[in-house]
């Protein structure tokens, strides 16, 4: 990841042309962890060509001797030390040297020596050594950086944001190495050291403590270690307070904070206590916030900070029943904000269609408040058109269709006066048996609370499914059951019962 210098003799062009690569190289970051938790490292540089420092005569990478007269010059003091830390921190780029540089004795030591110094320059140049080796691929190299890792954490209080930025970079770098790292910097009091950064008035240093968060959230022993240590240090408030920052000055940190706050939520160690403190209030208000803005403006990227939201609330209302708090959720707004969202992104961004209708499921499940504002608000045109999406897409909007049928014969009714049954019919004919089953759990549905539906309805639907699908045991009980319903019972052309 590349940052942008206050200072230096590139065009404006030239710097517009390096934020937009660092926009593009943390967007594809972002994607990828709308599918998956990601855990990755980042490297911060400058943006200003720092190879202009480098002496004409020397090559990179550097050879094994070059790089021991390196160590020997940053040690014992050459003329100029910035220059060869300088030289050494870009041959470090290159693995090969970072092998090399291991090997020569003393070498990490000496690096450690040089970044805890008094110089506040020899020190920075030494951190974006330190920094290179943390974004190695070769475990070897970022374990032999274990040892400055308190040093890291202890610098996070000076008052340098820039040096701060990069402190919390390489510990987000380090943390993902191993579970040994992880325990020696939970030990070394990490937690602690992100609750003071988080009170930064600086949005790189915020953007950088949401980084390495949710770097040590994603860590598979974070349920049972680290985030009920999260929970017992006031984060959670401060996580919520900066989710409402402006967007302009503030997005890249509201996005990382808002995977650390999904990371928390999925990991159900404690979401009642989360519920308690406000978090689904919050959330909901947050996606009332996005839906009007999306209908604004447009804000890049802005899919992938309002994807963990969704994620979050989705999670979220699992809770909710079992605290009998169900009236929090009655709100129009919401519901209107979760179809606003599925018109705004369903062409360009259909993922985030699937991540609305997951959470809308889970509103409408057991509430018959929330199923009747889906009727009343006139949102079931939306859904409609949803059915000419993705299988999944069309199989969680029947599954919502399900869970308003299910309230009895007045839902139902209200249903068939939209249509739902003929759009509902023509989807059974689908290759896919998921789709089908969905289909026909629906029509049960109907049939049961509803005995006077259209007998031709009835026969249609049996007749669409494909002759593929009768065979699975799940389509044929569905079929058997809606045979049940229908009296007297469904004759092929031939006076036969149909199968």
């Amino acid at each position: 990841m590349w940052r942008r210098r206050k200072f230096g003799n590139k065009s404006q062009a030239g710097l517009e042309d390096l934020r937009a690569q660092r926009r593009e190289r943390e967007t594809t970051l972002r994607k990828a962890r709308r599918e998956q938790q990601l855990i990755s490292k980042r490297l911060l540089r400058d943006l200003t060509d720092d190879e202009e420092t480098l002496e004409e005569n020397v090559q990179l990478p550097l050879s094994e001797q070059q790089v021991l007269q390196l160590v020997k010059d940053v040690h014992h003091g050459s003329a100029d030390k910035i220059k060869s830390l300088i030289t050494l921190r870009q041959s470090l780029r290159n693995k090969d040297v970072q092998l090399m540089f291991l090997r020569a004795e003393g070498s990490m030591r000496i690096l450690i020596g040089l970044f805890t110094c008094q110089f506040a320059n020899i020190q920075m140049e030494a951190l974006r050594c330190l920094h290179e080796l943390s974004n190695s691929s070769d475990p070897a190299v970022c374990k032999a950086c274990l040892p400055a890792t308190s040093y890291l954490l202890t610098y996070l209080s000076v008052s340098s944001s820039e040096f701060t930025e990069l402190c919390l970079y390489t510990l987000g770098n380090l943390i993902v190495e191993s579970e040994a790292a992880r325990n020696q910097l939970l030990l070394q009091g990490i937690i602690p050291a992100f609750a003071l950064c988080i009170q930064s008035p600086h949005m790189t240093v915020l953007e950088a403590t949401g980084y390495a968060l949710s770097q040590l959230l994603q860590a598979k022993e974070a349920p049972e270690k680290i985030v009920p240590v999260v929970l017992q240090s006031g984060l959670i408030q401060d996580i919520l307070r900066l989710l409402f920052c402006s967007l302009e000055e503030g997005f890249g940190m509201m996005v990382e904070f808002a995977w650390c706050l999904h990371y928390i939520v999925s990991s159900q160690v404690n979401n009642i206590l989360l519920i308690s403190q406000g978090v689904l209030s919050k959330l909901m208000d947050l996606l009332i916030k996005f839906a009007d803005v999306v209908t604004r403006t447009s804000i890049p990227g802005i899919e992938l900070l309002i994807c963990p939201i969704v994620r979050c609330l989705g999670n979220v209302l699992v809770e909710v029943d079992s605290l009998g708090n169900k009236i929090q959720i009655q709100d129009g707004r919401l519901l209107v904000a979760l179809f606003v969202l599925m018109q705004q992104f369903q062409k360009e961004h259909a993922f985030m269609v699937k991540e609305c209708l997951w959470t809308l499921n889970n509103l409408t499940a057991d509430d018959p408040v929330v199923c009747s504002a889906v009727l009343h608000l006139h949102l079931m045109p939306v859904l409609l058109q949803l059915f000419s999406h993705s299988k999944d897409v069309i199989v969680l909007v029947i599954t919502v269709l399900c869970n308003i049928a299910d309230f009895g014969p007045a839902y139902c009714q209200r249903l068939q006066e939209k249509d739902i049954l003929s759009s509902v019919t023509r989807l059974l004919g689908s290759e896919d048996v998921l789709v089908t089953i969905r289909c026909l759990d629906l029509l049960n549905i109907f049939f049961r609370y509803c005995p006077e539906a259209e007998r031709d309805i009835l026969v249609h639907c049996v007749l669409q499914v494909p002759e593929i699908h009768k065979d699975h045991p799940e389509v044929q009980q569905r079929l058997e059951t809606i045979q049940h319903y229908c009296k007297p019972k469904i004759e092929d052309g031939n006076g036969g019962l149909l199968p």
